[in-house]
């Protein structure tokens, strides 16, 4: 499968309590692989471990790139996907925190 590790609990208990206080109530999140490019230059596609929720009508996902390595990204439809402008991040607190703020802007 893939040499990136899974989601740790660590990361897991951030995610889920950022949720709760972003919604003020549980979130159901879901743990899944999606085969991405990690190098834009490249058509070489990894897998990763990916996180994926839905608050209608919204889509959110966080991609595992490496250990401490996210990438995400929410969407509304096939044609109306959004990222934050940002194309790594090293902090899992940072990124969904800074994904929530692009999407509720």
């Amino acid at each position: 499968m893939s040499a990136i590790p899974d989601f740790n609990d660590s990361e897991l208990w951030m995610i889920r309590t950022t949720l709760k206080e972003r919604y003020g109530r549980e979130i159901e999140i879901q743990l899944a692989d999606s085969e991405i490019r990690l190098d834009p230059n490249s058509y070489e596609l990894t897998w990763c471990p990916t996180i994926y929720w839905e608050v209608e009508p919204v889509n959110f996902v966080i991609f595992k790139t490496a250990p401490e390595r996210y990438r995400c990204h929410f969407f509304y439809g096939e044609n109306e996907f959004y990222g934050t402008g940002i194309e790594e991040y090293d902090n899992i607190s940072e990124c969904v925190t800074t994904l929530l703020q692009m999407q509720a802007d």
